[in-house]
């Protein structure tokens, strides 16, 4: 609000001891807050692993007291644990690894609004935290709209994070080291947007020429043309955290391309092409994610290596088949932590920053 300083928060821990206690009485504490091996009724809160939850500022309450705002340090420790401890958990299942993330890093952006923290902190946990969600939404299986993860909100979450972040940035006030990087990530992940594509080319000219940026621009470029040779030559060329962001469209890309493999190939009798070559082209995983790509566009398989176009046999029902996408992302990570990616992943990028991107 125009004339109305905020305070900075005090709160030094990464949920307030009142939540905790608050959540412990109403058992809502999710079970990656609970203190291991706890047994009472109702189970305690582990204050190393509880992690402030999401709660919608309601019109005419209050604003929270410095007291129950974590501090920019504080937050960057709490994404730094949300990226190294909690979504690395293997007990949990991914789909509940990343509503829990998205809805702590929802509660994360808003202490952060709600204080006068400077841009550049604010930039430097916004990003954090960006990255993270990229990262555990990218991990998600291929029936995680079976479970407590919502696609639709998880996208909405991943958009907000966006917004909050460029707008810090246009705010001018830097520096900010990693802004060619996360604008590359704003195009990636809304690959073929007009919107997006547009407010990409009214950057600054030294942002649009630093590497990340551009390697976005020849992307996007590609999948409007509908290049899947270009297109894919460049996924497979892209850091970790930019393929977690352009593997949403994967399966549309694909799925693309396959179709105008059919309308080129296809012949009354059937030609058969081998899957190697589709392996190749699209960056799949091996034969049999090509096998399971065809078989799912109603392509029949000669054997277990060629595919036959047939005419009239491609068909698409659904959505596209989501991939398991370990040559465009998983094995990006070359044995590094997500943690240590989330909170350097610019030094992958070999950008040349700019001198002033505002």
């Amino acid at each position: 609000m125009p004339g109305c300083e905020l305070p900075v928060g005090t709160c030094p821990d990464m949920c307030p001891a009142a939540e905790r206690a608050q959540r412990e009485r109403e058992r809502r504490l999710h079970r990656l807050e609970v203190l291991p091996g706890c047994r009472q009724d109702p189970p305690r809160a582990d204050p190393q692993r509880a992690v402030k939850e999401y709660s919608r500022p309601a019109a005419g309450k209050p604003r929270p007291p410095p007291s129950q705002l974590r501090p920019p340090s504080v937050l960057l420790a709490t994404v730094r644990y949300l990226a190294g401890e909690v979504a690395e958990s293997a007990d949990v299942a991914r789909a509940e690894v990343a509503s829990f993330v998205a809805d702590r890093l929802r509660a994360v952006r808003l202490d952060l609004a709600l204080q006068g923290a400077g841009d550049a902190e604010a930039a430097v946990v916004l990003e954090a935290a960006l990255a993270t969600l990229l990262a555990v939404v990218a991990r998600l299986g291929p029936d995680a709209a079976r479970g407590p993860a919502d696609p639709v909100l998880l996208q909405a979450q991943v958009q907000e994070g966006f917004g909050s972040l460029r707008r810090c940035y246009s705010r001018g006030a830097g520096p900010h080291p990693r802004q060619p990087a996360f604008q590359g990530l704003f195009l990636l992940y809304n690959l073929g947007s007009v919107e997006a594509l547009r407010e990409v080319l009214q950057l600054p000219a030294a942002l649009r020429t630093c590497p990340p940026v551009r390697k976005a621009l020849a992307v996007d470029a590609a999948f409007r043309e509908g290049n899947a040779a270009r297109l894919f030559r460049l996924l497979q060329t892209l850091p970790y955290l930019p393929s977690c962001a352009v593997q949403c469209h994967v399966g549309h890309a694909r799925r693309e391309a396959l179709a105008r493999l059919a309308r080129a190939f296809s012949t009354p009798k059937g030609q058969t092409l081998p899957l190697g070559f589709m392996v190749n082209l699209l960056a799949l995983d091996g034969l049999r994610e090509a096998r399971d790509l065809c078989q799912a566009h109603g392509l029949p398989l000669d054997g277990e290596e060629r595919v036959v176009f047939l005419r009239g046999r491609y068909m698409e029902e659904g959505l596209p088949p989501a991939g398991t996408c370990k040559v465009l992302v998983e094995n990006k990570l070359r044995g590094r932590t997500l943690e240590e990616v989330v909170m350097a992943e610019e030094e992958d990028e070999g950008a040349d920053r700019p001198g002033s991107p505002a």
